[in-house]
C-alpha cells in the first residue's frame, strides 16, 4: 500500500488550498485529527495511515467548487500519484450507505463517471479505513470536531434531503456504535466533544 508521508500529504493539501481555498481545508484537517484519535484505540488501524487518509479524503475539491464530482476528481488525482488507497477513500467516504443516490447534493458527474462510482461501490467490500473516514467525515466541521447529529443537519441544510437521507443517517450512527465498541469507549471522549 503506497501512501504519501504525513508531510507530503500536508503539502498536497496546502497546494490544493491555493487552487480552491475554503472551509473544506479545515474540515479535512479535523477529519484527519479525528481519524488519528480513534485509530489510536483500534488494534488493526495505523494512526499515520488514518491521519493521511483523513487529510486527503476531499482532495478532489482542489479542482474547484463542485458537488459529487469532487469524489471522482480526488480519485483520479490520487491514482495519478500512485496512491490507490487514497483514491479508494476519495470514492468511499461519501457513501456509508452504499447507493449512488444517497449522496447529499447534486450529481455533477458525467453518466460514465456516475456508472464508474456505482460499479465501484457495488463491488467494494468496505474495510475499517473506509468506515473510519466515513465516520470522521461526519464528525468534522471546519473549526472542530462535533456530534454526528449536528454535522448531519449541517450537511442537509446546505445540500438538501432526499429519500435515502434517513438510511444514510442510520448508517452513520451505526458507524459510531461500531467504533465505540471497537475502541471500548464513546468516541466523543477521544475527539474532545
Amino acid at each position: 500500500m503506497k501512501l504519501p508521508t504525513i508531510i507530503e500529504a500536508q503539502k498536497l493539501l496546502t497546494e490544493a488550498e491555493q487552487f480552491n481555498p475554503g472551509a473544506w481545508i479545515g474540515h479535512s484537517k479535523i477529519t484527519a485529527f479525528c481519524a488519528r484519535a480513534i485509530a489510536e484505540r483500534c488494534d488493526n488501524l495505523n494512526t499515520d495511515t488514518a491521519y493521511i487518509l483523513g487529510l486527503l479524503h476531499d482532495i478532489g475539491r482542489r479542482e474547484g467548487v463542485t458537488d459529487m464530482r469532487h469524489i471522482i476528481d480526488g480519485c483520479k488525482y490520487m491514482k495519478s500519484l500512485g496512491y490507490d488507497i487514497c483514491a479508494r477513500i476519495c470514492l468511499t467516504h461519501s457513501f456509508p450507505y452504499k447507493g449512488i443516490r444517497s449522496y447529499n447534493g447534486q450529481n455533477d458527474c458525467t453518466a460514465e463517471e456516475t456508472m464508474f462510482i456505482k460499479r465501484f461501490l457495488d463491488n467494494t467490500e468496505y474495510d475499517d479505513y473506509d468506515r473510519l473516514i466515513q465516520l470522521c467525515d461526519a464528525l468534522a466541521l471546519p473549526n472542530g470536531a462535533t456530534y454526528i447529529e449536528k454535522r448531519l443537519v449541517d450537511v442537509v441544510i446546505r445540500r438538501g434531503f432526499n429519500d435515502l437521507t434517513i438510511p444514510k443517517w442510520k448508517a452513520f450512527l451505526e458507524l459510531k456504535d461500531y467504533f465505540d465498541k471497537k475502541t471500548g469507549t464513546n468516541i466523543y471522549k477521544l475527539i474532545g466533544v
